[in-house]
């Protein structure tokens, strides 16, 4: 299946930008569940995209917050760059409209596949550097990051080294971060992991990797027993 003319131009006004190789664009919207042959999908461009995210929003930070420690600009560079904020860019522009899977990938929208489509902001990102350079993928990133830079709150903590602190205090206890369930196929998998912190009740989260499904497990945790206060956006946890 191949872009409409409508398509590309919806693409095109969400992004500012006029696309020069539609089969490159095509790539960067192609989940592995899809591809039609080796190099046929976004994962490749996702690396490179990934990269050029961070150059441009550690600049801007750089300028933004002239006065900020390197740990203060780490902290908000992390917040920008996962897969919680470039899902939200994903949503925001409405790629899960023009993303292309396999039969056995649905619910796009889900929450539990904001992974994948923070993978296809990255791949656009990188389909936009590749037609041309920096000065073309800057203005994108600006329009879409440039207010998320500026909230206070995207200094935030990661949140296994915030537990991890929060627990020592308790009797010097260690949390302990254990699979509880994979699920899916090999090239989407979803894992449950459980985490435990002496004398409180577990806490558990979901990702496609180990890593993201911890943190999702340590936020919970954190929100719960107070030590993470919940802004007014993101409500109920």
């Amino acid at each position: 299946m191949t872009l409409s003319a409508d398509a590309v131009r919806r693409l095109e006004e969400q992004t500012s930008h006029t696309f020069r190789d539609i089969a490159r664009l095509e790539r960067a919207l192609t989940h592995a569940s899809a591809r039609q042959s080796v190099g046929s999908d976004y994962e490749r461009l996702e690396f490179l995209g990934d990269r050029v995210l961070g150059l441009v929003i550690a600049e801007m930070l750089f300028r933004v917050y002239p006065t900020a420690s390197e740990g203060e600009l780490s902290l908000r560079l992390n917040s920008l760059v996962n897969a919680d904020t470039c899902a939200d860019v994903a949503d925001e522009i409405g790629l899960h409209e023009f993303i292309r899977t396999g039969s056995d990938v649905k619910g796009l929208a889900d929450k539990r596949l904001k992974s994948l489509r923070a993978d296809v902001v990255e791949s656009l990102i990188a389909t936009i550097y590749l037609d041309g350079g920096l000065e073309a993928a800057q203005p994108f990133i600006q329009r879409y990051w440039d207010a998320r830079a500026r909230e206070i709150n995207s200094a935030q903590r990661d949140p296994k080294t915030e537990l991890q602190e929060w627990a020592h205090q308790q009797d010097g206890a260690q949390p302990l971060y254990s699979v509880v369930e994979r699920t899916g196929p090999d090239h989407d998998p979803q894992f449950t992991v459980k985490v435990e912190v002496k004398g409180f009740a577990p806490a558990t989260g979901m990702g496609r990797s180990k890593r993201i499904a911890e943190q999702e497990a340590a936020v919970a945790l954190l929100y719960r027993e107070g030590v993470r206060q919940k802004t007014q956006e993101e409500g109920p946890k």
